[in-house]
């Protein structure tokens, strides 16, 4: 069973953990993945935060994150929204999350563990989101495992290129049976993540019981490496509304 260890004591009680608190689920034999937990009263559903690049959240600066990725930096207004929010780190035995590393048995574990300690911990429906390198382990999380345990996943800024291991639409896309939502900005400038490639996701998705693509073009003052959290890419400028079209389907899931 795995092992749960506090690592942040914010307002501990001796009957539950209070919000925003980072903790490490034990997923593998000598292996912890931390996440920062964001559970809220009344909550309808929790969501899992894949973060792209190397996988983690930053340092806690005064207890919190500092990463700059779109869905770490983006967090609260999930929780805004009336969801418990898991931002989920880079598990200890790695030190980068390479795209082989994002299709691989280990990293699925180690997603699967935290799903499960989520459900038994607030008995609500578990959705993933992933974002740029987040939507290889997202896909590959719904395809080994969602159908049976997943509510649904959410891709933003996905990678589509086809030279990259475990691209969206080269993974087997046709076997996830559970809703997918896709966000994408047309402003997009990282050729790994082209919006005019972004389409092939929603036509190979054939067994998903609902699906929607949605090309958004807002943001403003992009800066640095187009493939980065702070150019369009990671819905700089925009990040509320982008946030609040994922939890609007997600309560809602339409085509």
């Amino acid at each position: 069973m795995p092992t749960l260890i506090l690592l942040l004591a914010v307002l501990f009680s001796s009957t539950s953990f209070a919000a925003d608190t980072l903790l490490r689920l034990e997923t593998r034999a000598d292996v912890q993945v931390p996440f920062f937990y964001m559970k809220r009263d009344k909550a309808t559903a929790t969501v899992i935060l894949l973060p792209g690049g190397a996988g983690g959240f930053g340092q806690l600066v005064d207890g919190k994150p500092s990463g700059q990725n779109f869905l770490v930096r983006s967090r609260d207004y999930f929780a805004d929204a009336g969801l418990n929010v898991a931002v989920m780190g880079r598990a200890s035995d790695k030190s980068d999350l390479d795209y082989a590393d994002r299709i691989a048995p280990e990293h699925m574990e180690d997603i699967k563990k935290l799903v499960d300690y989520l459900r038994k911990d607030s008995g609500l429906p578990i959705w993933l989101i992933g974002t740029s390198r987040g939507t290889v382990s997202a896909t590959a999380a719904a395809i080994a495992f969602g159908n049976e345990n997943l509510a649904g996943i959410v891709l933003t800024s996905s990678v589509v290129s086809p030279k990259k291991i475990g691209a969206v639409p080269k993974q087997d896309i046709a076997a996830i049976r559970i809703p997918v939502f896709v966000l994408h900005n047309e402003k997009d400038a990282c050729k790994i993540c082209a919006p005019y490639e972004v389409p092939a996701i929603i036509d190979g998705l054939k067994n998903a019981p609902m699906k929607k693509r949605i090309m958004v073009s807002g943001g403003e003052n992009p800066t640095g490496d187009p493939c980065e959290a702070m150019h369009y890419h990671g819905f700089i400028g925009m990040e509320k509304t982008a946030v609040e079209l994922i939890t609007g389907w997600i309560k809602n899931p339409t085509p």
